[in-house]
């Protein structure tokens, strides 16, 4: 079979840049394909409360309660302050935008990095969480966790690569139904309480005196049970994938994620502290719960089954977030640009596959241990939570909109318990988060030097209004194909230098939408009347197809008239090898397609970079 076969088989037909609407999602869709992290989380967020709790012994769980309560005030902050967000950036972006805009560059790269860390991770905890708890309903896979991780994480990446509306449709029903479980298994649980069906001795009494506790211990508790709120800001960077009206589809999203995840995690709180579950190495909490109040029976592998099948789906709310950002980032120069170039399906699909890889090297890294991912993947998340919030209070005072006072004072409440938070992970857990304050650092240094060397590149590439071309002799007997994706310095040199080989010079450009094919058109008939311009418009973002095609039929009346064709590639040289991988190498793989080709000549005329 070959790669194309084999690339329509697992991701399927090209769509066209016009079906880009057809790829929008609905509310029902985007619950799902968004709310998927933050939903899964009740499936380990208040496992990490009773673990920390548990070190004390199992007198302390009752405080798991108020513990709960004050994620849930946090909860609401953040979806009252992410609401306003929305309508304020409704392009997307969430905190990395916001924060850039309104606090500056640093913090806003700050942020970026964060949430692109934070998607990485994302995708490692939920696959390995899902992975945990398959394992918890069939203990002998359990040597096998990392193998079933990796795979789980290929399955993912290639379900994203599919598009946004299939990897939405696959994700719903397993969405649906794990809700469905869990309110069943809290409806069931409730129910037997209410009964009086569960002994009031199996946990220790609200208010019981704990010998040894201490406010560091409950902050500590605190924290680890805010991983719950994970996945929270994922509505707010995919603002673009919603159906019209963006915004206001995205906020009602927004708003019932929160109310599910309210529910979902307050009755597996309140039902793990009555019935008294004790958190085991080798089976998770939803798992102990389910056992106790459904039994080993098919309710209880209902509840396991959905319960895994949304922790390893839940990844996807990293796929879907993760390539968004990228483009934002890349549009601005501080990563690479190809994340902005659309896949075959119309997603972003180099985000798609560098986050796959880099979640796989993380697992296999960690060893698919969940409990020291969380501390870093929570951290990852409240450093943008208190960077954003923090930026919404600058707009407000800076452009006091009607009502200003009252958005104010909710993004004050959500940036100053976010920051409480923040300061508990690094006070209470630095051992497990310290690594954060070298890495994003690094990052944002990284940052600096990759849109350093890009605007050094445009500098050196860069046409300006006073410079003149060149004087060339014409040689008849060839014609010369340039290829070109814009004008610049190197593209200038191609065109002088055609002009001293070839007879007829034809500069070819491929374009992906309207707009760019017309504008180019414009901006070279006013800067070279006298060479032909020749533009296609490809519809599926092929860049190599269409010029081959034009060769073919240049070629073909080549050989009628008895005339070379010479394919003149202009290429820049950068001075540094790491340079290369922050530009798409399109020169190399046309070159790849024409060197076999008996009647074309092909060329490439560097164009060297002084740094």
């Amino acid at each position: 079979m070959s790669y194309s076969s084999l690339k329509r088989l697992l991701i399927g037909r090209p769509l066209k840049s016009k079906e880009l609407g057809e790829q929008k999602l609905n509310k029902v869709k985007a619950l799902a394909i968004l709310s998927s992290d933050a939903l899964s989380s009740v499936a380990y967020g208040p496992e990490q409360v009773l673990i920390v709790l548990a070190t004390i012994g199992m007198i302390a769980f009752w405080y798991s309660i108020p513990i709960g309560i004050g994620v849930l005030i946090l909860l609401t902050a953040l979806i009252l302050s992410y609401r306003q967000i929305i309508y304020a950036y409704p392009e997307g972006g969430g905190a990395y935008v916001v924060s850039k805009h309104n606090l500056g560059e640093n913090a806003g790269l700050i942020a970026g990095g964060s949430l692109l860390v934070d998607y990485i991770l994302t995708v490692s905890v939920s696959i390995s969480s899902g992975t945990d708890a398959l394992t918890s309903a069939f203990p002998v896979l359990h040597d096998y966790k990392v193998i079933i991780a990796c795979l789980l994480v290929i399955l993912i990446m290639i379900l994203n690569l599919r598009g946004v509306t299939e990897s939405a449709s696959a994700l719903a029903y397993p969405v649906y139904l794990f809700v469905l479980a869990l309110v069943l298994l809290i409806g069931v649980g409730i129910w037997k309480v209410a009964t009086g069906q569960v002994s009031p001795d199996v946990h220790p009494a609200i208010g019981t005196a704990v010998p040894g506790i201490s406010l560091f211990l409950l902050l500590r508790a605190f924290s680890s049970g805010c991983s719950a709120l994970t996945g929270v800001e994922a509505i707010s960077n995919a603002v673009t994938n919603f159906r019209q009206p963006a915004a206001r589809n995205a906020v009602r999203t927004l708003v019932a994620m929160g109310v599910i995840l309210a529910i979902l995690f307050s009755g597996v709180m309140f039902l793990a502290y009555w019935f008294g579950i004790v958190p085991k190495a080798e089976e998770t909490v939803v798992s102990q719960l389910a056992s106790q109040v459904l039994g080993r029976n098919g309710f209880y592998y209902f509840v396991q089954g959905t319960t895994a099948l949304i922790l390893v789906l839940a990844a996807n709310t990293g796929f879907s977030a993760f390539p968004l950002l990228a483009v934002n980032l890349a549009v601005d120069k501080y990563i690479p640009r190809m994340f902005t170039i659309r896949g075959d399906r119309l997603g972003y699909s180099n985000g798609i596959v560098t986050l796959g890889i880099a979640s796989i090297l993380l697992i296999i890294a960690f060893h698919g241990n969940t409990e020291r991912l969380i501390p870093l993947y929570a951290v990852g998340v409240f450093i943008p939570f208190t960077l954003s919030q923090t930026g919404m209070i600058v707009k407000w005072l800076k452009e006091k909109p009607a009502g200003w006072q009252g958005k104010l004072v909710t993004n004050f409440i959500g940036a100053f318990i976010s920051f409480t938070v923040l300061i508990i992970f690094f006070t209470t857990k630095f051992s497990q988060v310290w690594a954060v304050l070298i890495f994003l650092p690094l990052i944002v240094y990284v940052f600096h030097r990759i849109k350093n060397h890009y605007e050094e590149v445009g500098k050196q590439l860069r046409i300006m209004p006073g410079d003149k071309e060149a004087l060339a002799l014409a040689l008849e007997g060839n014609v010369v194909i340039i290829p070109v994706a814009g004008l610049t310095r190197a593209v200038e040199n191609s065109i002088n230098y055609a002009k001293i080989i070839g007879d007829t010079v034809i500069a070819v450009h491929v374009a992906f939408d309207r707009e760019s094919e017309k504008r180019m058109e414009e901006i070279w008939n006013e800067r070279y009347p006298d060479i032909r311009l020749v533009t296609f418009y490809s519809q599926y973002r092929s860049l190599v197809g269409p010029l081959l095609r034009f060769i073919d039929r240049v070629e073909e009346r080549a050989d009628d008239s008895h005339m070379a064709v010479t394919v003149l590639i202009p290429q820049f040289i950068t001075r540094k090898s790491w340079h290369n991988a922050l530009h798409n190498q399109s020169s190399l793989l046309l070159r790849a397609h024409l060197l076999y080709r008996k009647n074309v000549i092909v060329t490439t005329l560097p164009y060297k970079f002084k740094k």
